[in-house]
C-alpha cells in the first residue's frame, strides 16, 4: 500500500515538472521573435549573422531526435517529451523558413540543402531504430543518441557564457532567455529523476547548472552593460 502511493506521487510529481517545463520552454520558443519581427519588417536579415539559423538547422535535427525518444515507440510515459520538443521542431522550421524567405538566392539552396539533409538523417534514424527488435537495447540506444544530441546543443550556451566573461557585458545574454533555460532544464531535470531516466536527467543536469551560471554571471555583469540583445539561441528539452 505504502509502495503504490509512493508510486503515485512520484508519477504526480514527474506529470507537475513535465508540464512546468512545457511551459518554459515556450519562453525559449518565442525568444527569437522580435529579431525575425524585424527581418520580416525590413525583408532583409541585415547584420544578424548567419550562425544562430544554421544553429537552428542544428537544433531541428536535435529536437525531432529527443521527440522520438519521448514517443511510446522508443520509451514508455515519456510523451510530455514528445510535445515540448515537437512544439520546438516546429518552432524552429518556422524561423527557418523565415530566415530562408529574407536571404540570397544562392544561400536559399543551401539552406534547404542542410533542412533536407536534417529530414534524412532523422529518417534514417527512425526506420533504423525501428529495426531493432529488441525494445530494451532501442531505448538504450536511442536515449544514447538524444542524450549525446542535448549535450552538444550546450555549446550555445557556452559560447555565450564565455562571450560574456570576454566582454564584461550581459548584452548579448537577456535575462529572461537564461532564466527560462534555467527553469525549463531544471524541471526536466526533475522530470528524469522522477521517472529514474538518465537520458533525461543527465543532459538536463548540465542545463541546469549552465543555467545558474548564466544567471550568477548576469547578476555579477548586468551594471556594465551597454543594453539588451533580442537575437537568442533556443534549445531542446
Amino acid at each position: 500500500m505504502v509502495s503504490l502511493a509512493s508510486s503515485q506521487t512520484l508519477e504526480i510529481c514527474k506529470d507537475v515538472a513535465g508540464i512546468a517545463g512545457n511551459i518554459f520552454a515556450f519562453g525559449l520558443f518565442l525568444s527569437p521573435i522580435p529579431t525575425f519581427r524585424r527581418v520580416i519588417r525590413n525583408q532583409s536579415t541585415e547584420q544578424f549573422s548567419g550562425l544562430p539559423y544554421y544553429s537552428n538547422v542544428y537544433g531541428l535535427l536535435n529536437y525531432l531526435i529527443c521527440a522520438w525518444y519521448g514517443t511510446p515507440l522508443i520509451s514508455p510515459d515519456n510523451l510530455l517529451v514528445t510535445t515540448v520538443n515537437s512544439v520546438g521542431a516546429v518552432f524552429q522550421l518556422a524561423y527557418i523558413v523565415l530566415f530562408v524567405m529574407s536571404i540570397e538566392k544562392e544561400k536559399k539552396f543551401r539552406m534547404l540543402g542542410w533542412i533536407l539533409t536534417v529530414f534524412g538523417l532523422f529518417s534514417i534514424i527512425v526506420i533504423g531504430s525501428l529495426l531493432i527488435v529488441d525494445l530494451q537495447l532501442r531505448r538504450i540506444i536511442m536515449g544514447s543518441l538524444s542524450c549525446a544530441s542535448l549535450i552538444s546543443m550546450f555549446a550555445s550556451p557556452l559560447f555565450i557564457i564565455n562571450l560574456v566573461i570576454r566582454t564584461r557585458s550581459v548584452e548579448f545574454m537577456p535575462f529572461y532567455l537564461s532564466l527560462s533555460t534555467f527553469l525549463m532544464s531544471a524541471s526536466f531535470f526533475l522530470y528524469g529523476t522522477f521517472s529514474f531516466d538518465p537520458f533525461i536527467y543527465v543532459p538536463n543536469g548540465i542545463g541546469t547548472v549552465l543555467g545558474v551560471v548564466q544567471l550568477l554571471l548576469f547578476a555579477y555583469y548586468r551594471n556594465s552593460s551597454r543594453g539588451d540583445f533580442t537575437e537568442g539561441f533556443i534549445v531542446s528539452y
